[in-house]
């Protein structure tokens, strides 16, 4: 892509190299630099209503830091090199998305059509369906990327960092009782790829569906048969609840033959999917609820500890003593089971309630609460596309952490909402 528009280009279309190179979801910090020369050389800059609620979580934010080196009742850990690069990664990571949202606002249609940032959304999509096809059937893959090599071991070994930068096709973890692998590629964690894939597939279905022609449309139906493997080998309850929640948004929203024609078709994959040998698969997660506990125990915990510190939280996750099965911390050769994960790990809205208080919690909630009520009446594809994934933020908050990549989309798809209520959908139309 020329023009000013080439670092979202870069950042959907391109994110394969990025993640090849070790950067990942660290690529949205990389190219907001360029993002913000073109938002400097436009002064004044546009700002969409409500935006002051996400400068505000940001603010709060920088103020949190002031509770780094304090470990709440039930915790335990000092002030060390993990906590401050955690810190830091996530509040360049805050400031990022912020220039990426303004940066989308200032690009013009002609710079940047609407149509044509969907469809690199949906290009995305594609690419995680690749590697989520990867992380079935070639669980094993992973390799040392370049930014791995130019690290010092000290941060290249930190877990969080580790995550981010190197390069692996799934996770293997034992959710049904036996080890199975879960597809992460080309994202961060396991989870990461469900919410990102269920995102994606909204404005997947939008650009190349919607606003496609018949073979478009083939290659769509294609992708979605393929994408159905890896969404059940994630395992991942709350992509499926978020997909059937999807689907039943639409179908109450749209209405006339589209609405007859969606709910065929959802009947027909359905029975497809009945009889398919991954339903066998779907029936075993769901009578195996392997996270119950851990997620019960890590969330009151985090509660807990956030009381102590409810305004501003404490900058940063925090690790609890003991867990759901033992009072022992971490795991030892004996005692496999007595690892937990970090407090704040199982979605982003206790990951903000243990960083940033309640306070920072109900900010980003009234953020995308707000996105919704604005543009609720906007009855385009984008606009319902837009709300439905502002209410998938939303019901993703209490299962998934928001960081790294799932923040950079739910932010775009902020700023696609934003650049539509400036944009009749007849620009759509004639782009498509």
């Amino acid at each position: 892509m020329r023009g000013p528009a080439w670092p979202i280009g870069a950042l959907l279309v391109g994110y394969p190299l990025w993640w090849a190179l070790g950067f990942g979801g660290l690529s949205v910090i990389v190219l907001a630099v360029p993002m913000a020369v073109v938002l400097w050389r436009r002064r004044p800059v546009r700002v969409p209503r409500g935006f002051g609620l996400w400068a505000l979580l940001l603010a709060g934010y920088l103020v949190s830091a002031l509770m780094l080196a304090e470990s709440p009742p039930g915790t335990y850990g000092d002030l060390g090199p993990g906590r401050v690069i955690g810190y830091v990664m996530r509040l360049a990571l805050y400031v990022a998305v912020l220039v990426m949202v303004l940066y989308l606002g200032s690009l013009t249609e002609r710079e940047l059509p609407q149509l044509r940032l969907v469809r690199m959304l949906g290009v995305l999509f594609v690419t995680t369906v690749a590697g989520g096809l990867l992380g079935v059937f070639f669980p094993g893959f992973a390799f040392t990327a370049p930014m791995e090599l130019l690290l010092p071991d000290w941060l290249a070994g930190n877990s969080f960092v580790q995550n981010l930068i190197h390069p692996t096709a799934a996770q293997t973890q034992k959710v049904l009782g036996f080890s199975l692998p879960r597809p992460e590629a080309p994202f961060e964690w396991a989870n990461a790829w469900g919410s990102n894939a269920s995102v994606l597939l909204v404005w997947f279905v939008v650009g190349w569906w919607v606003y496609g022609g018949s073979r478009q449309k083939v290659f769509v139906a294609a992708v979605l048969a393929l994408a159905a493997i890896p969404v059940v080998y994630s395992l991942n309850r709350g992509l499926w609840i978020g997909l059937g929640l999807a689907v039943l948004y639409v179908v109450v929203r749209v209405g006339g033959r589209t609405r007859v024609v969606l709910c065929g078709a959802v009947t027909a994959a359905a029975l497809a999917f009945a009889l398919s040998p991954l339903a066998s698969l779907v029936m075993q997660r769901l009578d195996k609820p392997h996270s119950n506990d851990i997620r019960a125990f890590t969330v009151t915990a985090t509660l807990a500890a956030a009381g102590h510190s409810p305004i501003i939280g404490y900058g940063n996750t925090r690790n609890a003593l003991g867990n759901h099965r033992t009072i022992t911390t971490g795991k030892t050769q004996w005692c496999e089971g007595c690892g937990h994960p970090p407090l704040g790990s199982d979605g982003q809205l206790w990951l903000l309630i243990i960083t940033q208080g309640f306070t920072g919690a109900a900010l980003y909630v009234a953020f995308f609460l707000g996105a919704i009520r604005r543009h609720w009446r906007d009855r385009s594809p984008v606009g319902l596309a837009g709300v439905l994934v502002m209410g998938l933020v939303l019901l993703y908050m209490f299962v998934y952490d928001g960081l790294v990549t799932p923040l950079s989309l739910y932010l775009i798809s902020f700023a696609l909402l934003w650049r539509n209520s400036t944009r009749s959908d007849a620009c759509l139309r004639s782009n498509a």
